[in-house]
């Protein structure tokens, strides 16, 4: 089974090519989100490079946010319209969950945290049991500070992921001490061959997935038109 994954949920962003177990391609940018424009050139060049043409392709796989509005439709549409115009299954999976996936069967908690602006991160918390990653803590949108509150009750090292790092990482430190740790850089972006791998997953165990994009909240236009509605009334 040849599986095509793309995360357009941030800055950057990744194509990765799967088949059956084994990648054969991947391809990441993280520079500038210009994905309108550089998204389908990606998918094309690593479809040539690794000799396969759209028809072979049996499953399609696309991150669902949260992140990035824009990047998010871009990437969903994208998957979408190449899935239906060759009949073909699309999977979504939720950036957390890909996120997290990054390090595959590591000891202690993954925390995969991405910038939701104003002091707010997209979050959730994961662990690897018997080969299973669990969700011990439900994604959600919720404040640093809280989010540490939270975490300190833990008693296991937390592995930090994802573009809030910038942001946050001395509070993180700060507030978690010897709890706090990042992996290597190359672990912190997402992955399409994450996407890709948690993808399959769902797939062996039938879990069928709606494409529809991950919010959790409203986009910064919607705040300022509810403001501007609520002033003139």
């Amino acid at each position: 089974m040849k599986l095509l994954a793309i995360d357009t949920s941030s800055l950057t962003a990744t194509v990765a090519l799967l088949d059956g177990d084994r990648l054969i391609g991947e391809y990441t940018l993280n520079h500038k989100m210009n994905h309108s424009q550089k998204l389908m050139p990606m998918i094309e060049e690593l479809l040539n490079s690794c000799n396969t043409k759209p028809g072979e392709i049996d499953v399609f796989a696309v991150s669902l946010g949260p992140g990035s509005f824009t990047g998010l439709r871009i990437g969903i549409a994208t998957m979408a319209a190449m899935a239906q115009a060759l009949d073909k299954n699309v999977v979504g999976v939720p950036t957390l969950e890909a996120l997290a996936y990054n390090l595959f069967n590591i000891k202690g908690l993954i925390c995969p945290i991405i910038d939701a602006q104003k002091d707010l991160v997209y979050t959730a918390l994961y662990q690897w049991t018997d080969g299973n990653m669990v969700e011990i803590m439900e994604q959600q949108v919720i404040k640093i500070d809280k989010l540490i509150s939270m975490l300190k009750e833990k008693s296991e090292k937390i592995f930090f992921i994802g573009d809030a790092l910038e942001r946050f990482s001395s509070n993180l430190e700060d507030g978690l001490g010897q709890q706090f740790a990042v992996p290597p850089f190359k672990f912190l972006i997402p992955s399409a061959s994450s996407v890709a791998g948690v993808a399959r997953i769902k797939l062996e165990k039938g879990i069928k997935t709606d494409i529809i994009p991950i919010y959790m909240r409203k986009s910064e236009a919607e705040v300022q038109y509810e403001k501007r509605m609520k002033g003139s009334e």
